[in-house]
């Protein structure tokens, strides 16, 4: 939209013609997969990409480099992926655009004919990194999948796809087609249930944006460590109403704790340390130049620990579970602050929040019956606290 109108610029559908997706003859992903007429209407079948999804509620990232914008694309519908044969483009993947015109520069498909709600939504992480004594640009991208992506950022070339989390519904992804490699045993089929489905529906990450640190070149995931269970159901389009077609059961991953804080070397691929957490880590992350990391947890903890080693360093108890973002600012008194909202709630929380009776697992899309125990460790609110650092 033009700032100081409010007219529409320009607009474009994450499904259907690639007039209305806004894709023309600049359009060059680097995957055969991407390439072709029409791919919003024909990997979907007749008519169904009208009422497909496919989106856009998180984040957005601008390269002034490149001039180009990064965003994700979310879930095709319904759950039930027998219902949607195909690739279901332009769902859960990640688009490069030009801010000026809207016209599509590439995309890339993370979980093509996506079979567990993984979406493509999570953040996209402009950073410059030397790889294999190589300097890139990239785009790093955590996604509910459970895999790290490195992107080329002009290209959507996939460099790495790491696991960050437990994963049973996937072996890899190949690097040559771009393609997730899916487990054919935790596909869900109607009328059966399919166990131990990992990461679940929420994925590894959800919302809860990473933080990344220029000084330590990590990048702080704040994430879940939750499988499920589910059965897929055969259910109809009716406008206003769910349209999912799954009943699932969330639960504790291995280990049995259901959260965890990652500081995560992408550069490299791997792990440098964690924090296991009993809950969902479902806040934000935020890191300072100080190396002090932030996070908040579903049971009201606002902890900060050292941003290289994770040795925890303070700790503040809410009124309420965080699942918020953590800033920071400078005061006008030249003082730096870190401000968190408490107040549980979203999909997590929504137990407490929706007032859900906990006896019955599959209530929030089955998220109940992983945070029983939540209404007895945190409660309604919300406040906002701000805290001066030394």
């Amino acid at each position: 939209m033009d700032a100081a109108s409010g007219r529409i610029a320009w607009r474009a559908y994450s499904t259907g013609p690639d007039r209305d997706v806004l894709i023309g003859a600049r359009f060059k992903p680097f995957y055969e997969s991407e390439r072709g007429k029409d791919l919003g209407v024909s990997t979907w079948p007749p008519e169904a990409w009208k009422i497909g999804g496919g989106t856009v509620w998180g984040f957005v990232s601008y390269d002034p480099a490149s001039n180009l914008i990064y965003y994700g694309t979310a879930n095709p519908g319904p759950w039930n992926p027998e219902q949607r044969p195909g690739d279901n483009k332009w769902t859960a993947g990640v688009f490069a655009r030009d801010p000026e015109t809207g016209e599509a520069q590439w995309f890339y498909q993370l979980s093509a004919h996506d079979l567990h709600d993984y979406d493509g939504v999570n953040e996209n992480i402009v950073l410059d990194l030397t790889i294999g004594g190589k300097p890139r640009k990239v785009i790093v991208h955590p996604d509910r999948n459970g895999y790290v992506y490195v992107l080329d950022r002009a290209t959507g070339e996939v460099i790495s796809a790491t696991p960050f989390s437990h994963i049973t519904t996937s072996s890899g992804v190949d690097l040559s087609t771009g393609r997730l490699r899916y487990e054919p045993k935790k596909e869900p089929k109607v009328g059966r249930v399919i166990r131990d489905i990992c990461p679940a529906s929420p994925g590894a990450k959800d919302w809860q944006p990473a933080a990344w640190s220029p000084r330590t070149r990590l990048l702080y995931i704040p994430h879940q460590n939750l499988c499920q269970d589910a059965e897929t159901t055969q259910t109809s389009y009716i406008a206003g109403t769910p349209y999912v077609g799954a009943d699932v059961k969330m639960k504790a991953g291995p280990g049995g704790y259901r959260g965890e804080f990652t500081a995560w070397d992408p550069a490299a691929g791997k792990k440098v340390w964690s924090i296991r957490e009993d809950l969902p880590v479902w806040s934000g992350a935020l890191v300072t130049a100080g190396d002090v990391a932030f996070y908040g947890t579903m049971d009201g903890w606002f902890k900060a620990v050292n941003a290289r080693d994770g040795t925890p360093l303070w700790q503040f108890k809410t009124g309420s579970g965080i699942i918020g973002q953590p800033i920071s600012y400078r005061g006008p008194d030249g003082k730096q602050y870190i401000a968190i909202m408490s107040g549980v709630g979203g999909w997590a929380g929504a137990v407490v929040a929706g007032g859900l009776d906990p006896r019955d697992g599959t209530g929030a899309l089955g998220f109940v019956n992983a945070m029983k125990d939540l209404p007895q460790r945190t409660s309604k609110g919300g406040m906002l606290y701000v805290f001066a650092l030394p």
